[in-house]
């Protein structure tokens, strides 16, 4: 893959009004924000808002060059009558959402999302939530995006879920350039982390997305929501635990969260090169007998995985702050374990 993802990335969910209403003008403040804050990777979807997020965005990068921009497929919006929407956005339209997982619904897809980011291409696009369309999206959606990433229309393409099983299935069984994984790799929830091995041995790139897991990470004072509901009582007194921890070496809860997806070294080194265990042979380049998820041999940018916050721009300042106490309650299920931040990952 020749595209290099820069450290950090603008998620688009919020300015789709997710959970809340903003206004044109706070959208566009807040990719400008982004922008001044040096964040060059943007990703937004059908989804976030019916297209509202989509064309924003557009509109908030016009006349801008040098950043990198994903949306997704799988969703198609089709006319119908205006109601608000159900599923966790403050817009009333009269678009609705129709899962389309086919080869002709994935280049729809695509140029409708062009269409409303006024643009003409964008550089990533991702099967978005697959997890009860999961043959039809290896069978068809894949080939179709790996079909236009063959002509040029994408630089690479990928998968954006909130699990790490199904993604982890296409990182084994398909030529995918990027994982996006939502709140499986935070504070709170470490989950993914088999995932990012699997990713790190073949060369696929990840984008840890989600880091505050939909809120609940996002300020000292955690509360809300974790993965898009109410958080529970055990998850808040949790990530209170978490913030005390992080007060005691002067780092914000919110500034942990967006470092923590960089401090292992499972998916790429610094140089943004995919690491090896010893002996283990580098990977033929894409297109090489057997090969899967090749890197063409070129940098494939970013040091450590990119992070995509959302609705948050941030920059990384030299190297992470990151307290030597182990995080209370950080370890998941699936065999992970809660890990020192300052230990370097095998």
């Amino acid at each position: 893959m020749s595209l290099a993802l820069p450290a950090f990335g603008f998620g688009g969910a919020p300015i789709g009004n997710l959970f809340s209403p903003v206004s044109d003008q706070e959208a566009f403040d807040a990719v400008e924000a982004a922008w001044q804050a040096g964040v060059r990777l943007f990703d937004t979807a059908p989804h976030y808002g019916l297209g509202l997020s989509e064309r924003r965005l557009g509109s908030a990068l016009a006349g801008r060059s040098g950043y990198v921009l994903s949306t997704k497929v799988g969703r198609v919006l089709e006319r119908g009558e205006p109601a608000p929407d159900t599923e966790g956005f403050a817009v009333t339209t009269d678009l609705h959402r129709k899962w389309d997982f086919s080869a002709s619904g994935v280049r729809r897809s695509l140029d409708d999302s062009l269409v409303r980011l006024g643009l003409p291409s964008v550089d990533l696009a991702l099967v978005h939530d697959p997890d009860d369309h999961a043959e039809q999206a290896l069978a068809e959606a894949y080939p179709a995006l790996a079909a236009l990433r063959e002509e040029g229309v994408v630089r690479a393409i990928g998968l954006g879920m909130n699990q790490w099983q199904l993604p982890l299935r296409f990182v084994r069984e398909t030529d995918i350039d990027v994982v996006m994984l939502a709140g499986r790799y935070t504070l709170l929830d470490q989950s993914g982390l088999p995932l990012l091995e699997e990713c790190a041995a073949r060369g696929v790139r990840v984008i840890a997305a989600g880091v505050f897991n939909s809120g609940m990470l996002a300020t000292d004072e955690p509360g809300g929501t974790f993965d898009y509901a109410p958080a529970s009582a055990s998850l808040v007194d949790r990530a209170r635990k978490i913030a005390a921890v992080c007060a005691r070496y002067g780092v914000s809860l919110p500034q942990a969260a967006i470092a923590f997806p960089s401090a292992p070294r499972r998916v790429v080194d610094r140089a943004g090169v995919p690491q090896r265990r010893r002996g283990e042979a580098q990977r033929r380049p894409r297109g090489a007998a057997g090969a899967r998820g090749g890197v063409d041999g070129a940098d494939v940018g970013g040091p450590g995985p990119a992070s995509r916050v959302n609705g948050h721009a941030a920059r990384e300042e030299g190297r992470p702050l990151r307290p030597r106490a182990a995080l209370p309650g950080a370890g998941q299920e699936e065999g992970t374990k809660t890990q020192d931040l300052d230990s370097p990952s095998s």
